[in-house]
């Protein structure tokens, strides 16, 4: 039988990766990420699968981000009883992030359903328990990368690094057998080469089809130099006037590499020694398990660790885990820098810290990440006069600034760079993972330099050959 795959989630939109590959004997699922933005979608499209969860054979999951894993408690929680197969340090990373998502999902629907008690609206329950997350974790199964593994019957895989985020693999799946054997590679998502921490990203060989973001597809970064030089000048503005600095932020790469920044500003005394807070429990083991993953590291973090520097700053840097604590960072006036999740805005500490300043003018929050369409986040992105936040409205008096260049994304340039060795070689090229206009322009790009561009329709199924 011939082998297919169906594009599911994060096909024309950012969040929600989620994509099927049979070969008639098995069926496999790569990642299975949430879906973000409001809520009555996030629930309703988060709560249903577009297929039997107990007929899939193993979910391979690229990394630990949770438009990518975060879904993982529902599908076992509706009946899958294969594997999931990922990176060691993915594997490690889903032990806090899924059970910390979980807790999350409780606490935000708690607080959420005093505001419905008040209003007479219906209650509602969590997508998923912290209890649901921690039963998901017994399916999952580490690997290194470049070892070949089975997983299902006619499929095996192996992962070559994606340079995104600690542990991100590009994972090349094999479907059927002998001469007749697909090589279908997924690089969603692409990190970027020559920035800290990491591995560059990696090309597997003899691809077939390749699945490719397209976060930027469309943009461009300007350079990590730049980069610290308006960190610098934003940090300084806001001290100056007063104000507190707030950071939403994924809890995993995102913020270690701002905490790199920020240490390295520090030591080369850019910026004052106000205190900088990591307010996120999830933080602080994530940190911890960047410390025993070191094959991840490129060879310039490898050497700081060597020489017993202290590259994560996290001598200087006070990581927040108690509740009292975070509430006391509202309660100070004083210029502070705050850096919390999530990344999106859309749960966790946050929203307190964006509450109790997005009204004050002297309050500066910096974007440094991507944020879907219909989050807080975006929201913040394009300056509403007025948001939302735990369904009350805030006047947003605070001042923006969007520093797209601490994206652990490939941008247009490095895309296009990415792709073009495989011209010649690969089949199809599936453009995924990218709001419907960024997946557009680099389909066209793609297409003007002769590879061949595939932008597919939520739920088409593809027929390999």
């Amino acid at each position: 039988m011939s082998s297919s795959l169906t594009f599911y989630g994060g096909v024309r939109t950012v969040t929600g990766s989620m994509h099927l590959v049979s070969n008639g004997k098995a069926k496999v699922i790569i990642d299975c990420g949430l879906f973000q933005g409001r809520r009555d979608e996030y629930y309703r499209r988060n709560s249903h699968f577009p297929f039997d969860p107990a007929e899939i054979d193993a979910c391979i999951l690229s990394h630990a981000h949770i438009d990518h894993s975060g879904n993982i408690p529902n599908l076992v929680k509706q009946g899958f009883r294969g594997r999931i197969v990922t990176t060691s340090a993915t594997a490690d990373l889903c032990g806090v992030m899924l059970p910390d998502s979980g807790h999350i999902q409780e606490e935000d629907i708690k607080y959420l359903n005093k505001i419905h008690t008040r209003k007479g609206l219906p209650l509602r329950n969590p997508l998923y328990t912290r209890k649901d997350a921690e039963d998901a974790l017994d399916y999952f199964s580490g690997h290194l990368y470049h070892k070949p593994v089975e997983i299902a019957d006619g499929f095996s895989v192996t992962f070559y690094d994606a340079g995104h985020v600690l542990g991100s693999a590009i994972p090349l799946l094999e479907a059927g057998e002998g001469s007749k054997r697909l090589r279908i590679a997924y690089a969603v998502d692409l990190g970027r080469r020559n920035i800290p921490i990491l591995n560059d990203p990696e090309t597997p060989p003899e691809i077939d089809y390749l699945f490719l973001e397209s976060t930027y597809g469309g943009r461009y970064h300007s350079s990590v130099d730049e980069a610290k030089d308006k960190l610098a000048h934003i940090v300084n503005t806001t001290v100056k006037r007063g104000g507190k600095i707030i950071i939403p932020s994924f809890a995993l790469e995102r913020t270690q590499e701002i905490a790199y920044y920020l240490n390295q500003l520090l030591i080369e005394d850019r910026i004052p020694d106000i205190p900088i807070y990591v307010d996120s429990p999830l933080a602080v083991n994530i940190t911890e398990i960047f410390l025993r993953h070191p094959e991840c590291y490129d060879e310039e973090m490898c050497e700081a660790f060597k020489s017993g520097n202290d590259p994560l700053g996290t001598n200087r840097i006070e990581y927040i885990t108690d509740v009292q604590d975070s509430k006391r960072l509202n309660q100070s006036r004083k210029p502070m820098i705050i850096i919390s999740a999530s990344g999106m805005c859309e749960a966790g500490r946050i929203l307190h810290h964006l509450k109790n300043n997005i009204e004050n003018p002297k309050t500066t929050i910096i974007v440094v990440g991507y944020m879907a369409r219909n989050t807080l986040g975006r929201r913040i992105v394009e300056r509403h006069k007025t948001v939302k936040i735990f369904g009350e409205e805030y006047k947003l008096r605070a001042k923006i600034k969007v520093m797209n260049s601490f994206s652990a994304h490939a941008d247009r340039n490095d895309l296009l760079g990415y792709v073009q060795p495989l011209k010649g070689g690969v089949k199809r090229i599936s453009i995924v993972h990218g709001d419907e206009d960024q997946s557009q322009k680099l389909h066209d790009l793609l297409e003007e330099n002769g590879l061949p561009a595939h932008f597919p329709e939520p739920e088409e199924r593809l027929t390999l050959s």
